[in-house]
């Protein structure tokens, strides 16, 4: 029996043992630094395999997922700044090379997010992609209600006090919704066979570091 392995396949493959290889490297103590340093590679290779699953490449596909990774890290550079948006907070070292005091790896997660959540939900709530934003806006806030002790423990970022504000939530909340909104705004192929297993594997990840570190 012939067997092959295809695109797909090899890709939710690498997703899900990359994955174990992290939980392993972030629980292992002689580990631990090596992975630490690596997330930022970890984030560039997620989102590639993302991308090479895309149904097709055109101009819109570019343009919405080069303007959901630079709005994910403006909205984040004002957030810095004025404490506005999701409270005060800075970034620690683990996300790798900051501009302005913001890692370029956040514009990055923003579009791993958005295109994941949003590949999934697009045959969902047909001709409504507004209640599309809206739910998957929930999920993406979720997402982010598990990684948050997980990256002040880890040194992703820190906040003032200690403790995370309702306000980040809701900040969250708000931003998620508007680049859902503008993803399925923009004419294009949205389809994505890896982005469930993708989004799926990342809230894996962090509630079991999550209850690793209780």
């Amino acid at each position: 029996m012939n067997f092959r392995l295809g695109k797909k396949e090899l890709s939710i493959i690498f997703i899900i043992v990359f994955h174990i290889v992290g939980l392993i490297g972030f629980m292992v103590p002689a580990l631990y630094e090596l992975f630490i340093s690596l997330v930022p590679f970890h984030l560039l290779l997620m989102a590639g395999i993302l991308i090479i699953n895309q149904k097709e490449f055109s101009f819109n596909f570019w343009i919405t997922a080069l303007t959901v990774a630079v709005a994910g890290y403006i909205v984040e550079l004002i957030g810095v700044s004025t404490g506005k948006i999701f409270g005060v907070y800075s970034y620690g070292n683990t996300l790798g090379f900051k501009l302005a005091d913001i890692p370029l790896m956040i514009g990055v997660n923003w579009f791993i997010m958005v295109f994941s959540m949003g590949s999934y939900l697009k045959r969902k709530f047909k001709h409504q992609p507004t209640i599309k934003s809206l739910v998957g806006a929930v999920f993406l806030v979720a997402t982010d209600i598990l990684i948050e002790p997980v990256a002040i423990q880890h040194d992703y970022w820190s906040w003032e006090g200690y403790s995370v504000p309702f306000q980040n939530y809701v900040g969250w909340y708000i931003v998620s919704f508007l680049l859902l909104r503008f993803y399925y705004a923009v004419d294009f192929k949205k389809t994505n066979p890896v982005g469930l297993v993708l989004f799926i594997s990342q809230f894996v990840f962090f509630a079991i570091l999550n209850i690793a570190e209780l």
